[in-house]
Formats: C-alpha cells, structure tokens, sequence
C-alpha cells in the first residue's frame, strides 16, 4: 500500500508488476546515464572557449551517435513489448471475476461456481466508524481472490468511463459502457490491496476504492460454499 511519503512503487504483488518494477529500474538507469553525459557536454561545451577543428564536421561521429541511441532504443523496447504481452495474455484462467462502475461504486459477479454478485461501496466515513478503517480506502464488501491462481479479470461500465486501477498487481484498465475488456490478475501472496477509479467520472469520482483481498486457496473455498 502507498503511504503520503512513499516515493517508489508499492511491494509487488503479482509477477507482472514485478517485471514492470525491473523495467522501470531498467530504463532509468539508461535514462540517467544519457543525462549525465549530456549534461557533461553541455557544460564543457558552454566554459571552454576553445574548440577542436577537426569535429566540426565527421561521417564517423555522425555515424556512433546515431547507432548508439538506436541500440539504447532497441534495449528499451524489446522487455516493454515482453511486459504489454504479459499483460494481456489470459490463457486459461481458473477463474472469471466480472467488475462493473457505476456512479459510483463498484459490483462484481462471480459466476464460475455459482451465481454470487455484490455491491461494493466506500465505507462512511462516522462517530462509530473504527479507527482501524482505512479513511476513503475502505469497503464494505471486500473482493475476494484466491492466491497462485490465474484469475481473468472482465471489466466494464454501466453509465460512463471508469477504470479499474489496482497498483500493486499491475493492473489498469478502462470500464467503459457497451464493451469488456479483460486482464489478467495473479496474486503470488495474501493480504490486502488496495486501489481507486483513475478515470474522471463524475463528482464522486474520488469514492470509488477497491480493495482486493487475497486469501489461500482452501479458504477461497469456503467463502464461495458459505456465500448466498
């Protein structure tokens, strides 16, 4: 979960967010490398008063600097096109979860087993409310989802766009009226997680959360055998 004075990414929790993590690291580290460079010629450029003839005009410098950011290119896009395979992939899934917005809440039906549906709304916020509740993160009905296990996740609207966004397992995808799109999920261990709506979608857009709890499989069995 992120806190107020967390500046990095929040622990994965899914392996694909774990490879976006790596990447993320991998890409600055080319990032700060090239800055570092161009910022040294710059200012040896801008305080050194002489200059060399001899590289005001070259076929082979002009050649190495436009090889070389072609290459960092090439070591750029080959894992981001690996991580946006990764995340679209749904190839067998164990199990259907289908998520609706609506203005604004979120429902879910889980119709694998059997007909289990819910609404899930932001806990009020009052005088009884525990001080244990997570302010404005909170719901009254949690989702829940097994561990180690390939989850296909549908995601749609009922009245305008929203979008489903569940950091720390990677997961951000548009709930728009009139179409499902579907993403993979996994959870690789249990807890809890937590994410909000992160499309602008009405004056009560910033009420939405969603909370995912993750609990061993044996459990998740007892849920769906003890749910109405």
């Amino acid at each position: 979960m992120a806190t107020w004075n967390k500046i990095l990414f929040p622990d994965a929790a899914s392996p694909i967010m774990e490879q976006m993590m790596f990447f993320h690291d991998h890409t600055m580290v080319i990032l700060t490398l090239i800055t570092i460079l161009v910022a040294y010629m710059l200012t040896n450029t801008l305080f050194n008063k002489s200059f060399n003839r001899y590289l005001l005009e070259g076929q082979e410098i002009e050649t190495f600097w436009t090889i070389v950011p072609a290459f960092m290119l090439i070591f750029i896009a080959f894992p981001s096109l690996q991580i946006l395979y990764l995340m679209d992939e749904t190839s067998s899934p164990n199990l259907t979860i289908k998520t609706i917005g609506h203005q604004w809440y979120w429902s879910y039906e889980y119709s694998d087993f059997k007909k289990i549906s819910f609404d899930s709304y932001m806990t009020p916020l009052d005088e009884e409310t525990p001080m244990s509740t997570f302010r404005l993160l909170d719901v009254d009905n949690r989702t829940i989802i097994p561990t180690n296990i390939n989850i296909r996740m549908l995601i749609t609207a009922a009245d305008v766009i929203h979008s489903w966004a569940m950091p720390s397992l990677g997961i951000k995808a548009d709930a728009m009226p009139g179409r499902i799109n579907q993403v993979p999920m996994i959870s690789n261990r249990s807890g809890l997680f937590f994410g909000q709506c992160s499309e602008i979608c009405g004056a009560n857009h910033s009420f939405m959360p969603i909370i995912i709890e993750s609990i061993p499989v044996k459990h998740f069995i007892n849920w769906i055998n003890n749910s109405d």
